[in-house]
């Protein structure tokens, strides 16, 4: 599992447009439980975790999709990730969708890069 931060505002609103994005078109899965039945299933193409979730919802699932092997993009916080999917604090997305995912993957890509280049990784 690789787990990705994003770095700016910028890539902050693309990620939340693209779950919003999801979200309508029925392509991800909201909250820890479901995301962790996704990802049992081998439907999961990216999980959103909420960089305020707290530490047993962390331990439920990054071991588990560490071992599917799945990217993990550490989003904004629970509220803010959730009020882009019109809900309440929202701790984990996963995305099904796999040209969304891939969408998101891009983004966290292009976040992690401007991470390290700013960091001097």
């Amino acid at each position: 599992m690789r787990e990705r931060r994003l770095s700016d505002a910028a890539a902050e609103r693309r990620l939340l447009a693209l779950v919003g994005l999801g979200m309508r078109a029925r392509g991800v899965v909201i909250g820890v439980d479901q995301v962790r039945a996704a990802a049992k299933g081998d439907t999961l193409g990216v999980v959103i975790v909420a960089a305020d979730a707290a530490r047993n919802s962390r331990e439920k699932l990054l071991p588990l999709l560490a071992a599917r092997k799945v990217t993990v993009v550490q989003g904004p916080s629970a509220e803010v990730l959730g009020a882009a999917l019109g809900r309440g604090a929202t701790v984990a997305v996963g995305v099904v969708d796999r040209a969304l995912a891939s969408g998101i993957r891009a983004a966290g890509v292009a976040a992690v890069q401007a991470v390290q280049e700013d960091s001097g990784e």
